[in-house]
């Protein structure tokens, strides 16, 4: 089984996010769920993710991931020059989270929000839980 991304449905940014990995995504590792979804509550609940995470995280090998760390994995996977990012988790990530907190912070001022999440293409649909 490959990686689970939960995104925040309702965040543009987090919406052309999922769009960006399906397109490098070749080999289809990933799935996908919102946060707001009743799958992404139920691996919330299953995982043990408290509810003040609201940015990216991943699931794979039974692991959970957040902020930086789970872009930077994803990341990894990706086709293209994507995994050359993956060299960035030798920066600790306490150092990584300060950038990528004040971005995700942000994120609805930057990119503003919808009032529903993404409706997938007929050939992405197998791809979201």
């Amino acid at each position: 089984m490959g990686g689970i991304i939960l995104f925040d449905g309702v965040c543009n940014f987090c919406d052309s996010s999922v769009q960006f990995i399906i397109k490098y995504d070749h080999a289809a590792y990933f799935q996908f769920a919102s946060i707001q979804s009743d799958a992404g509550q139920a691996l919330r609940a299953q995982y043990e993710i408290p509810e003040n995470i609201d940015s990216v995280i991943l699931i794979e090998h039974g692991k959970v991931y957040f902020e930086s760390t789970a872009a930077l994995k994803i990341c990894r996977r990706l086709n293209s020059f994507w995994p050359v990012c993956y060299v960035f988790i030798l920066i600790p990530p306490f150092i990584r989270n300060i950038m990528y907190r004040l971005f995700a912070k942000n994120r609805y001022r930057l990119f503003g929000r919808k009032e529903s999440c993404l409706l997938p293409t007929p050939s992405q649909r197998k791809r979201f839980l």
